[in-house]
């Protein structure tokens, strides 16, 4: 008998629910289609998952759901994450060799997109740059900083700087995991944490919020950059930002008007400025005759359908092995 009231009185509600949601006007038609078409599904977190060659411990459950957290970010923050696709195509082929050469794991490529997705951004703090060197560490580093150049904007330099920083973290800790969170606790910082809780890896570590889920951040990103499809994101190639093909152009001595110089190598001062973001005046004093390499297009155009490298369209979606056919 129960079964039977319970059989009945479920199809009652039925009946009520559709009842309800009758559609007879255009708000209630739309309420439909929302409830029709809006799916959110949550992704799977990979069953391993290392940083420079060094295992994640995900059998602990803390350690599994703080990269669930950051693996959720990643997928869910749709414009941040397909813009990193599209900047990593231009500045990983600069970022990686210099890596290389200086002994620094290719992962910590995935770390310069933790701290500033490929632009150069000014924090709250006052870190700037594409890596995000506070004044005092850059200048430690070799970065020249003042009111007129600031090398934590040039690509190349700050990435040769942060390698130096890297190198020397890994000298003290002997593990590439807690030298990727130092970079944002500082050595000192992260040195007296692992001292005070008498531990040697950062996954044993309790810490402040912004620390605890860097290294977490930097999993997620390398984890979504390798695997798109796997979390929603399908680009063709054509999408990416390609390398910009450029030329030095070295100079040693002053520049009264920077302007003026963009001119004589075919260029206005806002492109000069986009090539050579590291520049912070409309002039560059000299008095020491150092050497100052400025990159130019390499054609003498301003169009920058002339100084992008060209990309044929794709019918492929990055790092994955499907396809598609494009409709026309």
């Amino acid at each position: 008998m129960f079964f039977i009231v319970g059989l009945a009185t479920g199809i009652l509600v039925l009946v009520s629910i559709y009842a309800i949601v009758d559609v007879t006007t255009p708000d209630q038609e739309y309420k439909m289609l929302f409830y029709r078409n809006t799916k959110v599904l949550t992704p799977e977190i990979p069953a391993s998952a290392s940083f420079a060659g060094e295992a994640v411990p995900l059998d602990l459950y803390y350690v599994r759901e703080a990269f669930d957290r950051e693996i959720m970010a990643s997928t869910f923050m749709h414009s941040s994450s397909i813009m990193m696709f599209k900047r990593a195509n231009r500045w990983f082929p600069v970022i990686e060799p210099i890596l290389k050469k200086n002994g620094i794991p290719d992962d910590f490529k995935y770390l310069v997109l933790a701290e500033s997705n490929l632009v150069n951004v000014v924090s709250s703090a006052g870190a700037e740059g594409y890596w995000q060197f506070m004044k005092a560490t850059g200048q430690k580093y070799g970065l020249e900083i003042n009111d007129y150049v600031d090398e934590r904007y040039h690509m190349q330099k700050a990435t040769e700087a942060a390698c130096k920083y890297l190198k020397e973290a890994n000298r003290i800790f002997k593990n590439w995991t807690v030298t990727a969170a130092s970079y944002n606790r500082g050595m000192d910082g992260l040195g007296k944490a692992l001292e005070k809780q008498k531990v040697n890896s950062f996954y044993d570590l309790y810490l402040n919020e912004e620390t605890s889920r860097y290294i977490y951040r930097i999993l997620a990103i390398k984890e979504v950059y390798l695997h798109p499809a796997r979390y929603g994101f399908y680009l063709l190639e054509r999408d990416f930002y390609s390398p910009i093909v450029t030329r030095n152009v070295e100079i040693d001595s002053s520049i009264q008007d920077i302007p003026a110089f963009a001119k004589k190598v075919s260029l206005n001062y806002r492109i000069l400025r986009e090539l050579n973001p590291w520049i912070q005046n409309y002039s560059l004093p000299n008095k020491s005759g150092k050497k100052y390499i400025f990159l130019v297009p390499s054609e003498n155009a301003v169009n920058t359908n002339f100084f992008l490298k060209k990309i044929q369209p794709g019918n492929t979606f990055f790092h994955d092995t499907l396809t598609i056919k494009e409709i026309n």
